[in-house]
């Protein structure tokens, strides 16, 4: 069954109440649940109006998906493209030849995985089972704060090896303006006009709260500061702050500008979720083992520019 088919069951009023006799750990209701059953996690799509909750919910818990650009691809193309071009329109006099472009290789092929995701949640019986306890709003929080954490942690440090390729990958992240010992003023304007003016336009500082605070101090030679805290910007630009960016020791890239539109987070395929009984039984606890499959790639490169901290030898920091 595909994504389409399976939505319009996961959209019936009896597969919600159906869904949500199981999450509070009834017997008998997942045989009805089938038609929105992942075979890859033996876990279950949630109802259509909970799942677009959740979605609500995970935006506003994930910084990326703020920032960046979101897709879904469930079931669907291995691969994406790209608009990788710098075509312009042109003036044309009265009379003149017509410019013609040929955008046939306008686009770059990005290959698109499916990276599994997975969170657990227990929660005592005696809350599960009181008919007051709104469940279906804890579990949309619970799920959305765990898998936004994991999932901005991922699209800045990932790898790219069973996980998303995140803007600090060496290979295939955010390219690297400068390097060097310390940050300076003059290093974060030098970072500020390496990006190309088109992704200047739309462009953000990331970094985390001790990078920030650092910056904060920063004056020019007339002692005026880099930072303005009135509206929290760098040379006119936001600084958005996140725990998961490093801070500047030895070979990391503590602060990143850029365009972070260029940054695509691709969901393969909706959350889904399901109970574990037995296992806690005795404790009187019910766990819910949910997933999620998703990919996330900076598409552009030269969208986000980053300082690299110099290596330092550890032999001279002893010293």
């Amino acid at each position: 069954m595909n994504y389409t088919e399976s939505k319009i069951h996961t959209g019936q009023p009896e597969y919600s109440k159906n869904f949500w006799n199981a999450m509070r750990g009834r017997e008998g209701y997942y045989d009805s649940l089938s038609k929105g059953r992942s075979a890859a996690t033996d876990t279950y799509a949630m109802p259509n109006s909970t799942d677009n909750k959740y979605m609500v919910a995970l935006e506003q818990e994930s910084l990326f998906r703020k920032i960046g650009t979101s897709f879904k691809i469930y079931g669907g193309s291995y691969h994406i493209l790209a608009k990788d071009c710098n075509d312009i329109a042109q003036w044309v006099p009265e009379g003149g030849m017509i410019p013609i472009y040929d955008g046939i290789h306008d686009f770059t092929v990005n290959t698109v995985e499916s990276w599994k995701l997975a969170t657990f949640v227990k929660l005592d019986g005696e809350f599960v089972h009181d008919a007051s306890f709104d469940i279906e709003n804890y579990l949309i929080k619970r799920l959305a704060r765990n898998f936004g954490r994991s999932e901005d942690s991922a699209f800045i440090n990932g790898t790219g090896a069973q996980m998303p390729t995140g803007i600090l990958n060496p290979a295939n992240g955010a390219e690297v303006a400068l390097t060097t010992d310390s940050i300076s003023y003059d290093d974060v304007i030098r970072l500020y006009f390496s990006l190309q003016p088109e992704y200047r336009k739309k462009a953000t500082w990331l970094m985390n709260d001790e990078t920030a605070l650092a910056l904060r101090t920063l004056k020019d030679s007339t002692g005026n500061y880099l930072w303005r805290a009135s509206d929290d910007t760098i040379l006119g630009k936001k600084v958005i702050i996140s725990e998961f960016m490093p801070n500047a020791e030895s070979s990391t890239k503590p602060i990143a500008f850029g365009d972070f539109s260029y940054y695509w987070v691709i969901d393969r395929s909706p959350i889904t979720v399901r109970t574990l009984l037995e296992k806690f039984a005795t404790l009187d606890q019910i766990g819910y083992l949910a997933f999620e499959f998703l990919d996330g790639k900076l598409v552009r490169r030269e969208a986000v520019q980053v300082i690299q901290m110099n290596t330092t030898d550890p032999a001279d920091t002893e010293a």
